[in-house]
């Protein structure tokens, strides 16, 4: 950016928001279950019991859905995303249910990406094709590793062979599949690193997860951390090693953790990270919805058993929260998401989806381009090489705004 923008900006109001156009809008629908819960997981994920509660869990997510409608009567919904937790573990019967009452609520576009997280077990791999003759058109796969050793140390339930095997079986029942893989991971090496990903580019995938394994509060890694980490300095070899292979190979880093060929970034995670709105259906599910004149956040009850007895009931308590984004909060909101995204957006998209003037961030702007965190370019709003490299420092800067 430059210190004059070439768009319009809006004349400036101290507190008052004002939406000429709604973004783009999603749906996320969350499914808690898992076969069991990861040792580095902090998603809302609870092991299943013997028996899913499908039929009751679909009934309490059309609930969900129905009161949700009035929040967006009318808008066409570009993608939708099921996520978890490991939506796989449901049965073909229960997705096709789900995504024909999604289609009978929902404007939904009729090319949206439908993408659905998997686990690579053998059980849910003989329904990806089922899955895909039901609209799922993407499968992200929850890989994390082909080496066992490691697989085992993530507390991860399938082997390398079978990760294999799941991704041979989504190539050919979607058109469209993401692998996911971790690295800096117990005993990991830099050549052990390097396999991993040579192991999932032989499938020729277009778009790859790659993502620096953390220590997250409440989760038994937090509490008991695995022995012989990878120190910083490997870690960062690591990760250089695997942004230029992955981009030999034409698939290119987009995001912090996101590598995609052209034109096959994610739909949804792109409008996400753009600052588009998304529905949030399902125990745990989060949203961010706009109106002409404000913009609220929701969150849904985490128990699965809570969050079904409450969304039957259809009185609005299967939600745990639901606020309105105050003014001063949006400089910071649209950034941490904004500038995760390695050619920013569009500087338009400040006024277009905060509500707000520009003028009200152009000094912490100009901060930033003094100090080298952003890059000079009069249309877009994105991190220099130096800010990519300070990420948290950049987006700290429009925290100082509150």
């Amino acid at each position: 950016m430059t210190s004059t923008p070439a768009v319009r900006i809006r004349p400036s109001s101290e507190t008052a928001l004002k939406f000429d156009t709604l973004p783009p809008l999603s749906l996320y629908v969350h499914v808690p279950w898992c076969v069991r819960k990861c040792l580095y997981c902090d998603f809302n994920s609870h092991k299943a019991p013997d028996e899913l509660p499908e039929q009751l869990y679909l009934e309490a997510l059309r609930a969900d859905l129905e009161q949700a409608l009035p929040l967006i009567w009318g808008r066409q919904v570009v993608s939708v995303f099921i996520g978890g937790g490991t939506p796989s573990l449901l049965s073909a019967k229960t997705i096709d249910d789900m995504l024909a009452m999604i289609r009978a609520y929902l404007r939904l576009l009729p090319d949206a990406e439908i993408t659905l997280e998997a686990n690579p077990g053998t059980v849910e791999a003989e329904r990806f094709a089922e899955f895909g003759r039901s609209g799922v058109n993407r499968i992200s796969l929850g890989v994390q590793s082909f080496d066992d050793s490691a697989l085992k140390a993530l507390g991860r339930v399938h082997s390398a062979d079978q990760a294999r095997r799941a991704i041979e079986i989504a190539q050919r029942s979607v058109p469209r599949i993401n692998i996911d893989l971790m690295y800096a991971l117990p005993e990991q090496t830099l050549a052990l690193a390097a396999y991993d990903l040579q192991q999932a580019l032989s499938f020729d995938p277009e778009h790859l997860s790659l993502y620096h394994l953390s220590l997250e509060p409440n989760t038994v890694f937090a509490k008991y951390p695995p022995e012989h980490l990878p120190d910083e300095d490997t870690s960062a070899l690591i990760q250089d090693h695997l942004i230029a292979t992955a981009q030999e190979h034409g698939i290119m880093q987009y995001e912090i953790s996101a590598y995609a060929k052209a034109g096959k970034h994610s739909r949804h995670n792109m409008n996400y990270w753009e600052f588009g709105d998304y529905l949030g259906i399902g125990p745990g599910a989060h949203g961010k919805l706009s109106f002409p004149d404000r913009v609220i956040r929701q969150s849904a009850l985490r128990s699965p058993e809570s969050w079904m007895q409450a969304a039957l009931k259809r009185d609005g308590s299967h939600l745990a929260e639901e606020y309105a984004i105050a003014f001063a909060d949006f400089p910071f909101e649209f950034m941490l998401n904004a500038l995760r995204l390695k050619q920013g957006v569009p500087a338009s998209y400040y006024e277009e989806r905060t509500g707000q003037s520009l003028r009200h961030v152009l000094p912490t702007i100009k901060r930033c381009l003094e100090k080298g965190l952003l890059a000079d370019d009069p249309v877009r709003i994105k991190a220099s090489d130096l800010g990519w490299r300070f990420l948290n420092d950049l987006q700290a800067e429009f925290l100082k705004l509150k």
